[in-house]
C-alpha cells in the first residue's frame, strides 16, 4: 500500500469521525496526533475555535521523547493533569483517524487514569 493511499484513507476516516465528534466549552474534544517523532494532544472548544489545553513530547515538562507507547502515556497523564487544573472533567475523544490500538490506547488509558471521563 502506497503512502498516498494510506494518507487519503486516514483523511477519509478522520472526516467521518469529525462529523460526529464536536467539542464544547463544557466538554471539549481531546484530539490526538502522532508524527514519526512526537506525540501531540490538545483539548479543543470547537464552538469558540480555541485550544484550551495542550501537551506534547516536544515540551520540557514531558520527560519522554519519541512517538512510542510510553511517551503517549506520559502525554496522556500530563493532559489530564492540565485539564483538571483548568476545571475540565469530561471530554470527547477524537482519535484523529488513527486505530484505537497501541499509542492511541495508551494515551487514552493514561488520560482516564488521570481523571478525565470519556
Amino acid at each position: 500500500m502506497s503512502v498516498y493511499v494510506r494518507k487519503s484513507a486516514r483523511a477519509k476516516v478522520r472526516r467521518r469521525i469529525r462529523k460526529k465528534v464536536e467539542g464544547t466549552a463544557e466538554r471539549p474534544r481531546l484530539a490526538v496526533h502522532f508524527s514519526n517523532k512526537n506525540v501531540y494532544a490538545q483539548l479543543i472548544d470547537d464552538v469558540a475555535g480555541k485550544t484550551l489545553v495542550a501537551s506534547s513530547t516536544k515540551e520540557s515538562g514531558v520527560d519522554k521523547e519519541g512517538a512510542n507507547c510510553e511517551s503517549a502515556a506520559r502525554v496522556g497523564e500530563v493532559i489530564a493533569q492540565r485539564a483538571k487544573d483548568a476545571g475540565i472533567g469530561q471530554v470527547v475523544f477524537d482519535r484523529g483517524g488513527f486505530q484505537y490500538h497501541g499509542k492511541v490506547k495508551a494515551l487514552a488509558d493514561a488520560a482516564r487514569e488521570g481523571g478525565l471521563e470519556f
